[in-house]
Order: C-alpha cells, then structure tokens, then sequence
C-alpha cells in the first residue's frame, strides 16, 4: 500500500501528495527516482478527475495501473474496470470523514485484476488558536468562508473545529471563483489565501490574494502576495495594517481640519479687526493684538506639524471595532482634540509672545 501510494502521488504536486510520499518514506522505502521506472505513464492530480496515478508496462508485455484520490472518484476507476469495492472501504472511508480527515482511496490494476488496496487518513492540522483568531477577524467585521475539495462530512468536521463561519465543500475551481464573483458582485470586498493549483483562478479573482508560500507556483504567480509563513490566518495581520493605515490618515485629516477651525479664530479677528471692528467680538481667547495673535498661530502651527510626525510615523493603533465606533473615536480624539488644542496652545503662546516688545 505504501509502495502503490507514493508511485501514484508522484505527480501530485500538491501538499497532500507531497505529504504521502513523505508517509511512504517514514514505513521505510526509499524515494523513487522517475528515470528507474519503466516506461511510466503518469496522470496528475486534478479537480476535476480528484485522482493522480501511474501507469507501467514492461517488455514482457505485462504492465499494472495505480491510482489514489478521492473515494468516489477511485471507486468508480475501479468498478469500470469490472473490479468490486470492498464495503469496509465505503465504511472505513466514512468514518475517515466523519472524525474531520480525508480518505484517500488507493486501487490498482495489475495481473489479479483491479482492486483497492487500502485507505490513507489524510488529516487535515488546525493550527493551534486559529478559532479565536477567526473569531478576532469577526469582531472586525469580517466573515469568514472555508471553501475546500473535500467531501462534505470531512469539511463540516474542519469548519466546526476550525471556527469558520460558513464553508464550501467538493468545491471545483470553478465553484471558487464563482463564490468571490458573487461577493464581489454584492459590494464585498474579498480577500482569499490559497496553495493549489486549483487556487489559482480564485486567487487571481478575488481583490487580495495571498498565497501560501508553500504552495504551488501556480498559486503564488496568481496571489497578489506571498506570505511567507504559510499562515491563513495572516489575512488578520494583513487587515491590521491596512485599517492602521486608513485610521492613522482619517486622523490626521480629522485633527487638521478641525485645528484649522481653531486657528481660524485666532487670525481672522486679528487680521481684520481694524477695518471691521464688529470681529472684535470672535476673538473669544483675548488675544493681546492682532501681531501677537498672528505670530503666535504660526508658531502654534509649526510646532504642531513637529509634534505630529511621530504619529504620523508610528500609526494610530487599531482595536477591533465596527466602522462606527471607529468613526466615533476618531472624533472625539481627534476631532474635539483638533478643535480644543488650538485654542489652550495658542493661547500660551500669545502670552508670552505678548511679552516681547513689539509683538505685544
């Protein structure tokens, strides 16, 4: 069964076929160079077949196939080939499914006819506190889709343990990029992370793709980024820092808008008070005169551009929270921030500024 599983998933590209060759090699044999074979005949996996294999023949004429994928699929290669299933594979590849793993079937067809020879338990690894990084991304608003070529009892088992929100299974490439099309076409915005070759046309639909960098290089030339850990759940990240991007600009613009205002009412009564002397009245922070009051929102002005280039470098800091509280903190911080300020800085300023001969 070993030997029959790593021949069949040598041209499998795919983590999963990796991975059983890498299991034939723990049960002792050793890698099989392609040039030793004879006269090999190989079929790579793909999404719509679900089965990778080989075909052999020999000089004397004899010759043997191999195959391994998914039940169904190797099932019918077997029995359109006269062979019969055994009921415990059926049996045995359910409870595979039901406990969260995927069984993969491997068959041949050599000289006693074609038959299956045994079952692999492929099992999928939930990453260790993935489900509350999911449940983080949905604090930010973002609903999270498990979409897999799995069969259904294998992707239910995944999602439940996974914490995702809604999965796909026995999903085609197709099927793929027709979800994101139909998000897309909704208004959502769609970020999706993949390995496969099968990943590749959605990858290449969806409006951020990030591609394992253990993936395929189908999967990666698609992505719009490689992560380098090869971590789904990096889209967290990935989110963060474009969020911490908008926040810390809709801040500034916040902060510069309303810190105009402010000033505003310092220079406007100054300059204009002579000839209309009724703007008297809006210079509510007493300024001493109208040079003081000039001078000292230009000194408030530069001191406060130095002052908000830390921020401006170090990024206003993300919680997550809904657009609405978000937009709520920005003006009170930032806004009422921006307005207040002004007001107490130049203020300061023009009490001393007032003391200078002059200027006062």
């Amino acid at each position: 069964l070993a030997d029959a599983a790593q021949l069949s998933s040598l041209a499998d590209e795919t983590p999963e076929g990796r991975s059983v060759v890498d299991l034939a090699l723990r049960y002792g044999l050793q890698p099989v160079a392609r040039e030793t074979l004879s006269n090999p005949l190989f079929t790579e996996f793909s999404a719509r077949t679900r089965m990778s294999g080989i075909n052999l023949s020999w000089d004397n004429g004899a010759g043997c196939a191999i195959r391994k994928g998914a039940v169904k699929q190797v099932c019918e290669w077997v029995e359109a080939r006269g062979g019969t299933v055994p009921p415990e594979a059926v049996a045995w590849s359910a409870s595979v499914s039901e406990s969260g793993g995927t069984p993969l079937l491997v068959a041949v067809h050599d000289w006693d006819g074609p038959r299956v020879l045994g079952i692999i338990h492929l099992k999928d690894v939930v990453k260790e506190g993935i489900r509350e990084r999911f449940a983080e991304l949905r604090s930010m608003g973002i609903r999270t889709v498990m979409v897999t070529g799995d069969n259904e009892l294998t992707a239910r088992a995944i999602a439940q343990e996974a914490g995702v929100d809604e999965y796909l299974a026995e999903a085609t490439p197709e099927d793929k990029m027709a979800l994101i099309q139909r998000e897309q076409a909704g208004g959502k915005l769609v970020a999706m992370t993949g390995d496969g070759t099968n990943d590749a046309p959605a990858l290449a639909q969806a409006d951020v793709g990030v591609a394992m960098n253990t993936g395929t290089s189908a999967a990666k030339e698609a992505g719009n980024m490689v992560d380098l850990d090869s971590n789904p759940t990096k889209l967290i990240d990935i989110v963060e820092v474009g969020k911490q991007l908008l926040i810390t600009r809709g801040a500034l613009t916040t902060f510069s808008i309303t810190n105009d205002v402010a000033k505003y009412f310092a220079i406007i009564p100054a300059m204009f008070a002579a000839a209309y002397p009724g703007l008297g009245a809006l210079n509510i922070m007493g300024l001493s005169s109208p040079t003081s009051a000039i001078t000292s929102a230009i000194i408030f002005n530069a001191l406060i551009i130095i002052a908000l280039i830390p921020l401006a470098l170090r990024g206003v800091r993300y919680k997550p929270a809904s657009a609405h509280d978000l937009l709520r903190r920005n003006l009170g911080v930032y806004g009422l921030g921006g307005l207040i300020l002004p007001f107490i800085g130049i203020k300061v300023i023009d009490l001393v500024v007032s003391t200078i001969p002059g200027l006062g």
